[in-house]
């Protein structure tokens, strides 16, 4: 199976009021990032570039964005005010606008930090 069909099964998979948000979050991020690949780690969505860039996927009440960086957040703490957040994962509950501006950033800092590491390690 492709890793584009088992992000589709995946989407496919949840409740019913996660899937308008997950493929909203799915295209949100393939837009700002078009050269990450996607796939499936640790059981859910993920997209790669240069490593893991981005996840997504659902919980009880919430879809989540899973940033893979423990700093990152911190650096948008302001922008999160109001949103449900833990190390690396933001959480939009269900029948919410997905706030698509803040995604947006959020995925382009994170293709930032990668490259940066990838430069690091060509250096080395």
């Amino acid at each position: 199976m492709s890793d584009a069909l088992a992000v589709d099964e995946y989407i496919a998979s949840a409740p019913p009021e996660a899937r308008a948000m997950l493929e909203e979050l799915r295209g949100i991020i393939g837009r700002v990032a078009p050269d990450a690949v996607e796939a499936i780690s640790y059981q859910v969505p993920t997209f790669k570039l240069f490593g893991g860039l981005v996840g997504f996927g659902y919980g009880k009440g919430h879809c989540s964005l899973y940033v893979m960086s423990s700093t990152l957040l911190d650096r948008f703490q302001d922008d999160l005010q109001g949103y449900d957040t833990s190390k690396g994962t933001v959480r939009f509950r269900f029948g919410t606008p997905i706030p698509v501006d803040l995604v947006e950033r959020l995925v382009l800092a994170r293709v930032d930090e990668n490259e940066a590491g990838a430069v690091q390690t060509l250096r080395r």
